[in-house]
C-alpha cells in the first residue's frame, strides 16, 4: 500500500467513509505502512524466552546469534509478549454525542476503538471492549483471534450514544470482571463526578492494571467560539438554556482549565497516563503519541485562548 496522503488521517477527510470498518482500515493499513518497527514496541520490553520459529511470524524478532549456534530460528518472547491483554472501555453517554464539526466525541472514540483493538489483535495480543453508560451495556472479554476483532468492529458499528453516565461504578463493575492484570484504556470525556471515579480508577488500580485514560473533548468545548446569543440544549441533563456566550466565555474557559487540572492530577495521583485529544485532531499524531509513550497533550492555557485555534 502506498504511503498515505498527508489528510488521509484527519477526521474531515475520514468522515465521507460511511462503515466503520472500512475507515479504521484505512487508518491502520496507512498507519502502519509508514512505519520502521512494531507499533507496540514500548509495551515489550523485558525479555522472558525463546519459543520455535512457526511459518508467518514476524523475522524481526528472530534471535540470529542462536540460529548461529543451532541452525535453528527461534523467536524472542518478551514478558508482556506472552500474555498481553487490553480492554478498552468506550463511552456511550448522551455527552459524547456532541459535535461541532464532522466528528462528534463517540464517533471519533469509537474509531479509535476500533483502530487500536485492531492494532493489538495484528500484534497477536488480546483485545477486549466494554461499553458503558449510565450501566455497563456490553462486556466482551479479551482475545486475538481474527474472529474477536470482527465481533468487536460489528458492535461497535451497531452502539449509538445515549442515557446518562455513571464512569466511577461502572469501573468498580470492570474491576471485578477484569482480574487477570493487563492494559485498560478508558476513552471518555470524564463529564462526571471525579471523586467517583477516582474510586472506580483506585480499584482497578489496586489490581495492577496499566490504565491510560484518553479523555476525549470537543474544540468547541475547548475554546467556547460562540458570540452570537445561542440556545444550548442539554444532553444528559432534560434542560435547554439561552445563553449570551460573551457574558460568560472567560468564566467557562477558566472553569473548564480547573476542570482539565482536576482530570489530569486525579490521574497522575493514582500513576495513570492521562491525555487529552481533540476530536480535530489527526489519528496519526494520537497513535504517533500513544503507542511510542511520548508524554500526553499539555493541557491548554483556555483563559489565554480568547481567538479560539490550536494549543
Amino acid at each position: 500500500m502506498a504511503d498515505p496522503s498527508p489528510n488521509s488521517f484527519d477526521p474531515a477527510s475520514l468522515a465521507h467513509l460511511q462503515h466503520l470498518k472500512l475507515q479504521a482500515r484505512v487508518i491502520v493499513e496507512g498507519y502502519l505502512s509508514g512505519l520502521h518497527r512494531s507499533p507496540h514496541q514500548g509495551y515489550s520490553v523485558e525479555f522472558a524466552e525463546h519459543r520455535e520459529y512457526a511459518p508467518g511470524d514476524d523475522l524481526r524478532y528472530v534471535d540470529w546469534k542462536v540460529f548461529g549456534r543451532s541452525d535453528r530460528y527461534y523467536l524472542k518472547q518478551f514478558e508482556e509478549e506472552t500474555n498481553f491483554a487490553c480492554t478498552l472501555l468506550l463511552d456511550t453517554s448522551e455527552s459524547m454525542s456532541y459535535s461541532s464539526h464532522s466528528f462528534s466525541k463517540y464517533e471519533y472514540a469509537r474509531l479509535l476503538t476500533a483502530v487500536l483493538s485492531s492494532l493489538i489483535i495484528r500484534q497477536q495480543d488480546a483485545a477486549g471492549l466494554v461499553l458503558f453508560s449510565g450501566e455497563l451495556q456490553q462486556f466482551v472479554r479479551a482475545a486475538g483471534s481474527p474472529q474477536q476483532q470482527t465481533r468487536l468492529w460489528e458492535l461497535l458499528e451497531r452502539t449509538a450514544p445515549g442515557g446518562p453516565t455513571a464512569l466511577g461504578p461502572m469501573l468498580h463493575q470492570v474491576s471485578d470482571r477484569v482480574r487477570k492484570r493487563g492494559m485498560i484504556i478508558l476513552l471518555t470525556d470524564f463529564f462526571d463526578d471525579l471523586d467517583a471515579i477516582k474510586l472506580g480508577l483506585q480499584r482497578l488500580r489496586y489490581r495492577r492494571h496499566d490504565i491510560r485514560v484518553l479523555q476525549i473533548l470537543d474544540p468547541a468545548e475547548l475554546e467556547f467560539p460562540f458570540d452570537e446569543p445561542t440556545l444550548f440544549h442539554g444532553l444528559e441533563l432534560p434542560q435547554d438554556q439561552m445563553v449570551d456566550p460573551r457574558g460568560i466565555r472567560s468564566a467557562y474557559l477558566k472553569e473548564f482549565q480547573k476542570f482539565l487540572k482536576e482530570c489530569r492530577h486525579l490521574c497522575r495521583d493514582l500513576g495513570i497516563e492521562h491525555d487529552i485529544i481533540r476530536t480535530d485532531e489527526p489519528f496519526d499524531r494520537v497513535l504517533r503519541r500513544f503507542l511510542s509513550n511520548r508524554p500526553p497533550q499539555p493541557i491548554p492555557n483556555l483563559a489565554d485562548n480568547q481567538g479560539g485555534g490550536d494549543w
